[in-house]
């Protein structure tokens, strides 16, 4: 006989750094019946911001309606003045994802989507070109391809059609070697995520681990951030970097800066279906 489901639950929240956020979250929790399974915070004293992340989990009836707890937390967050945000645990963002040809990023978060170790649930692929239609659709995942033949407006619009019409709640950018509009990226802010192919914003454009070989770098790696209106300089959500030497060549550098892509990428996406990511301002706090 199989244990039954206990019923749990997210709650984030920012706000201005004052005496007893804690403590009102803590006794808001004790008061019906929660118990926190985990529990991080995080001070910045620069920015005199706030910020928490606590999973809490029923232990009797008092506890079992996700609407009814955000009618009661609301006082709490009027009365500090909290962005907040409380799901159910079992909670799968709905995720539409953009790829131009490179498969690396797409064909391994429809991996760990397929086996059920990345815990959202994909609503669609969109491409400008039909490269990924196979792998996508082989994966059961409609696949919409949006030719970039000059018109970016009307490809834009189909693009946000499609993330509306499927209720996505987040694109991801799994190499899709287009720059964004700012009319899209104001539009999608905070719910746009990219993966770039430096540890730190450079090598932009074309061909960068060529450049890279070129310039002997010693460190390859790749970025995952929010998209904001500058391009690649959005807050970091993770970075992951490998070491190279003079004998690597330009081909060896793209084998190995592909999978540390596909790698930070899925942890990103990973951490944002788990509500570890908040925004701060030009960077993020990530609850680990």
């Amino acid at each position: 006989m199989s244990n039954p489901v206990i019923p749990s639950w997210v709650l984030t929240l920012v706000c201005a750094d004052r005496v007893g956020i804690v403590a009102a979250v803590s006794q808001f929790l004790a008061e019906r019946g929660g118990f926190i399974t985990d529990s991080q915070q995080y001070a910045d004293r620069e920015a005199d911001l706030f910020f928490m992340r606590v999973a809490f989990e029923a232990t009797d009836d008092r506890m079992h309606d996700t609407d009814g707890l955000r009618a009661d937390f609301a006082a709490i967050g009027e009365e500090f003045a909290m962005d907040w945000s409380l799901t159910a645990a079992s909670h799968r963002p709905r995720m539409l994802i953009a790829v131009s040809k490179g498969s690396h990023c797409l064909a391994d978060l429809l991996h760990r989507w397929q086996t059920g170790t990345l815990a959202v649930d994909i609503m669609g692929v969109v491409s400008n070109h039909p490269d990924m239609r196979r792998i996508t659709e082989w994966h059961g995942i409609p696949y919409h391809e949006l030719p970039a033949n000059g018109d970016k407006a009307a490809q834009e619009a189909a693009l946000i059609d499609i993330f509306d019409r499927s209720r996505s709640d987040y694109l991801i950018l799994a190499r899709y070697m287009q720059v964004l509009s700012e009319d899209l990226v104001a539009r999608m802010a905070g719910r746009c995520i990219n993966i770039h192919h430096s540890f730190l914003p450079g090598f932009k454009g074309a061909r960068p681990y060529h450049r890279a070989h070129e310039r002997g770098v010693k460190l390859i790696g790749a970025t995952a951030h929010f998209v904001t209106a500058d391009l690649d300089e959005g807050p970091i959500i993770e970075q992951a970097v490998e070491r190279v030497d003079h004998r690597a060549t330009a081909d060896d550098m793209i084998r190995i800066g592909r999978d540390i892509e596909a790698q930070v990428l899925a942890r990103a996406v990973g951490w944002i279906a788990d509500r570890r990511v908040l925004i701060n301002g030009g960077k993020t706090v990530v609850f680990r």
